[in-house]
Formats: C-alpha cells, sequence, structure tokens
C-alpha cells in the first residue's frame, strides 16, 4: 500500500505511526500492529494507531521518530505492509507462564525495548511478568548485563568506586561528600546520579546548584582524569538505555520488582567500569524498606549479583527513620553539602558520608578506612577536591554560601507542644517540599531545625518553609497543616486522679 505523508510533529520517543480506519482495514492491522514503512531505500518499522478524523484516506500520520529516521516531509510517498511481530513477545509470555527465560531470550527483550520494537503495553508486560514470576539470579545477571552490551560503556581503569542508594530518605546528601573524599584518597569515583522523581531534590538536581551536570562521555572521561571524579546527571548519557524506557513503565505502576532493581541499579554502575560498589539501604518508617530482614536479603541480593558480574558490593543498612541533613530541596541541600566540606554541616549527614567513605576506602583495600576519611575531610582535601571538580564541570569553585539563591517567600512551623522528636515523616517532607516549588524551583524547600530525639518546647521552630512564589507557598503551608510531618510524643503518656 502507498500513502502520502502528512507529518504529525509530535514526540512520542517511540516510532509511531496513524492510518485512517478505512486504510488500516484494508491493510489487515489494527492498533498496537507493525508495519514496514519504506522510502528512499530507507525503513523502518513502527507501531500502528488508527483514526476516523485526523488522517483521511490515503494518508499516514508520522510522529517524530519515523520523520527524522527517514527524512521524510509533507506528501512523500511511502511504501506500508505488515511487519512481524518481535520474537520477544513470545519470550514474555513464556515467562508469564512461570517458565524460566535464558540469556538470548532475555538479551532478546532488551534489545528490543532499546529499538523501540516492543509498544508500551508490551514492555508493561514484561515488567508484570517479572513481578508476578520472580527472577532467579542468573536471570537477573542476564538482564543486567543485557542492559550493559545495549548502550554506551564508559572505562576508567582500576579501582573505580561506585555508590548508590535505595532512597526514600529526604536530604541525604552523602554522595556529594563521598565523591571528594575518595577522589581526595587516590581513588576514581566517576559519579552517575539521576534527578527527582518523587523527592525534593535528587544529587543531579543538588549539584546543578553549583555547577552544570549535563555532559557527553568524552566529557566526563575529561572531567574525571581531571579531578579523579564527577557528579553528573546519568539522563544526559546512553548508559544501560533499556532501563530508562523500563523505569517509565515501572513508575506509573508503582511497581519495583526486585529483579529489575537489581539489573536496573547494576547495569549503570557497570556501564561506568565501576570495580567496587557500596550500596545505601535505609530501613525503617520513613524509608521505602520498612524491615530490617527485608533490606537485609536485599543486601545479600546486591552482594551475589555483583559477584556475578565481577564487582565488589558492599551493603550499609542505615536508619531511614528520619531525614539526613538539615535542607530539603536543591539549594538547602547544597548549603548543607558546603558547609559539611567545611567539617560545619550536620552532624548527621557528616557521620553517613564517613561511614560510606570508609566503606569505599577499605573495599579498595586501605585498611583505617574512617581514620583516612576523617583526615581528608578535616584537614580541607575534600573541600579542595570539590572545588576541583565544580570548576571542572563549569560552576564556580569559589562559591559562597551567600552566593547560593534561597527562595524569599517563608513560614516558620512552630510546635504545638513539649516532648521530643519522635519522628520526622520522609514522605511527608518532602510532599511539602515539593510542594513550596522544589526541585524544579531550585531555592525552595524545607530547613528542619529539629532532629530526631531533639526535646523542644511549645512554640519552638520545627522547620522553616522556603518558596520563590507566595501562592506555592500557601500550598506547601496548607499541607503542612494536614500532614502534620514531625511527631512530638511527651514523657507522660497518662495522667490518673
Amino acid at each position: 500500500m502507498n500513502l502520502k505523508t502528512k507529518i504529525q510533529h509530535i514526540d512520542a520517543v517511540k516510532p509511531i505511526i496513524v492510518l485512517n480506519l478505512e486504510d488500516a482495514k484494508e491493510l489487515g492491522v489494527h492498533p498496537s500492529d507493525r508495519v514496514k514503512i519504506s522510502s528512499n531505500g530507507k525503513t523502518a518499522i513502527a507501531i500502528v494507531n488508527t483514526t476516523t478524523k485526523s488522517v483521511n484516506e490515503g494518508e499516514i500520520g508520522v510522529f517524530d521518530e519515523v520523520e527524522r529516521e527517514l527524512s521524510l516531509k509533507d506528501g512523500d510517498v511511502v511504501s506500508l505492509q505488515i511487519a512481524n511481530r518481535p520474537k520477544s513477545l513470545m519470550f514474555i509470555r513464556k515467562k508469564m507462564d512461570g517458565l524460566k527465560l535464558n540469556d538470548t531470550e532475555i538479551r532478546t527483550i532488551v534489545q528490543d525495548i532499546v529499538d523501540d520494537n516492543l509498544s508500551d503495553i508490551e514492555t508493561t508486560a514484561f515488567v508484570v511478568s517479572s513481578y508476578m514470576r520472580p527472577y532467579e539470579m542468573d536471570e537477573t545477571v542476564s538482564l543486567a548485563n543485557a542492559m550493559v552490551d545495549t548502550g554506551e560503556t564508559l572505562d576508567f581503569g582500576d579501582n573505580v568506586v561506585d555508590k548508590h542508594c535505595i532512597g526514600g530518605v529526604a536530604g541525604n546528601r552523602t554522595t556529594m561528600l563521598l565523591v571528594p573524599i575518595l577522589a581526595a584518597a587516590g581513588l576514581t569515583m566517576p559519579k552517575t546520579s539521576s534527578r527527582a522523581i518523587t523527592s525534593a531534590s535528587g544529587t543531579a538536581d543538588t549539584m546543578e546548584v553549583l555547577s552544570g551536570v549535563s555532559f557527553k562521555p568524552d566529557e566526563i572521561k575529561e572531567i574525571v582524569n581531571k579531578t579523579g571524579g564527577c557528579i553528573v546527571w546519568s539522563g544526559a548519557l546512553n548508559l544501560a538505555p533499556a532501563d530508562d524506557k523500563i523505569i517509565k513503565v515501572r513508575y506509573p505502576l508503582s511497581l519495583d520488582p526486585k529483579s529489575q532493581l537489581l539489573a536496573s541499579i547494576m547495569s549503570k554502575k557497570k556501564s561506568v567500569g565501576s570495580n567496587y560498589l557500596i550500596v545505601d539501604i535505609p530501613v525503617g518508617k520513613g524509608a521505602k524498606i520498612k524491615k530490617w530482614e527485608e533490606g537485609k536479603a536485599l543486601a545479600y541480593d546486591f552482594v551475589n549479583v555483583g559477584k556475578n558480574m565481577n564487582i565488589v558490593v558492599k551493603c550499609l543498612i542505615t536508619d531511614g527513620n528520619f531525614p539526613i541533613g538539615r535542607g530539603i530541596g536543591p539549594s538547602l541541600e547544597a548549603v548543607d553539602v558546603l558547609l559539611a566540606l567545611g567539617n560545619k554541616g550536620p552532624r548527621d549527614l557528616i557521620n553517613k558520608a564517613l561511614d560510606m567513605a570508609a566503606a569505599g576506602l577499605e573495599l579498595a583495600g586501605k585498611t583505617d578506612g574512617r581514620v583516612i576519611a576523617e583526615k581528608i575531610l578535616h584537614l580541607g582535601k575534600a573541600k579542595q577536591k570539590m572545588k576541583e571538580i565544580i570548576e571542572a564541570q563549569g560552576g564556580n569553585s569559589g562559591v559562597k554560601l551567600s552566593d547560593i539563591p534561597i527562595g524569599d517567600k517563608t513560614y516558620i512551623v512552630k510546635s504545638e507542644r513539649k516532648g521530643s522528636v519522635r519522628r520526622i515523616d520522609n514522605k511527608f517532607i518532602n510532599m511539602i517540599a515539593r510542594a513550596a516549588g522544589a526541585p524544579k524551583d531550585a531555592g525552595a524547600g524545607i530547613y528542619l531545625h529539629v532532629g530526631g530525639g531533639d526535646n523542644i518546647k511549645i512554640k519552638d521552630p520545627l522547620f522553616t518553609i522556603y518558596s520563590e512564589h507566595e501562592r506555592k507557598l500557601d500550598n506547601a503551608i496548607e499541607l503542612t497543616n494536614k500532614l502534620k510531618p514531625v511527631r512530638i510524643g511527651g514523657v507522660i503518656l497518662e495522667e490518673i486522679g
């Protein structure tokens, strides 16, 4: 069938075309079927949508991906024929039936995801299949390796250390202390980090307050070769691209199959050539993982997957009941980091970063890791190294606290009772900071005046909300009154008589 091109000017991420319903019937295709499009010696496979309105009979609506691949313009004539269904659909069904997949079958699925040969519905089926039928260890390793092999890889030689946090804890910017400490110790730490999804800030969002974070692979190599470390946004790279496509499907469903979680993290670490990996697994009421036993089981899985991928893994099960640091939001977290690099910041943030640095140093064969890390921080070597990294990433190495933009619309939340701080809910704190504008508004967020176990009196300040807009500040105040994220408990449980 020959049809005339009608450019739709829609970026759908996947190759998609739209057919008039009558043409689709004549060709014998239905929505989500695939067609092969040919033009001027080039071919592309695309997923079909149908319409009775926006595309007339004899026309083919072309989305941006197909337009670019075939160099099409309005009015070009293309040839259309039915394409075969991807083999990977058969393997996804096999997993749904409870059967084990081999390495070749898993690699076929991953390649089809990378090549956009699967629709969102079909990729969702892949995610659901591993949720319903958990992968065995060798399947998980195959999935991780396939993700690595279908994307870019970076090579920084030996003694490459990396770190990952399972997430769920507000603040927790240990990465921005860990990288300069380990780099100052002579190790290599090319840290690729994400932006916030549900939190008030991701590491990349906070680092962006101080420097650029979007770089090409060659630029990252130059930065790391010069300084020993970097803190960059992973989204600007093509590391394990299948993982990014799978996450887009997983997130709306709130599905996090363990095999895909492990493969997701380990593939990204393998892609940057990590020899050693520190995994932070926060456990507690406010964290993603609520129970110690669950955290311990996940830690063993990380270690085992690491062994099969030639990465030495050490997991730290940490307290996830409270935020780490005082600032929640990009600029406020950046303030915490700069203070901590001067050994003046929040002690919980400093101590956790030192614990993780000690683990990294000891993984790389150095003894007395905590002593080495403390010395590097106290002598100002980590601060100097961070300046080098900031400058190499295009920032101002002489940045001062007064240079960091903080929202000028503020509201102080005060205690309505006396007692001790029993809980600061990570999820609620993040929700309020996001309502105030974080992370899009870098200066928005929350600054905590209290920590777990602190004794307070009535009208003592609990936290300050910062915003760049009055309307967003009002939204954050309204949410605070509803959620009450700081729980105060008294000593007296009951009075009688």
